[in-house]
């Protein structure tokens, strides 16, 4: 088993955050069979404020390529990402259309 971390921020506005939350609270079935089929086997997102923490633990075959394909050609998928962006903010140091950033593990008990 493989585990990620990665960050976001949210819009800074109540309203927008709340909103969020609820539909991170009954996510579309399809975007959870599409989450597992990839080989993501947990994933978990925390918020404190407008800043987000998602962990993901992948079976060993798990690839970023493979997800990415994947989710492509996925119309649902594409349609849950798209009106997500509505309350999502890259970070400053994202790269050009990258959300979820990828961070770097410095510490490991």
């Amino acid at each position: 088993m493989k585990r990620y971390c990665f960050s976001l921020d949210l819009k800074d506005d109540p309203v927008l955050i709340a909103e969020y939350d609820r539909y991170h609270k009954s996510s579309w079935p399809e975007n959870i069979q599409a989450i597992k089929d990839s080989g993501i086997l947990v994933m978990d997102i925390y918020r404190t404020g407008n800043r987000l923490f998602m962990i993901m633990e992948t079976n060993d075959d798990f690839s970023f390529e493979k997800k990415s394909a994947m989710d492509k050609t996925n119309a649902k998928v594409q349609e849950w990402e798209q009106l997500m962006w509505k309350y999502q903010q890259a970070l400053p140091h994202a790269k050009p259309g990258e959300k979820w950033v990828l961070m770097k593990q410095i510490f490991k008990l």
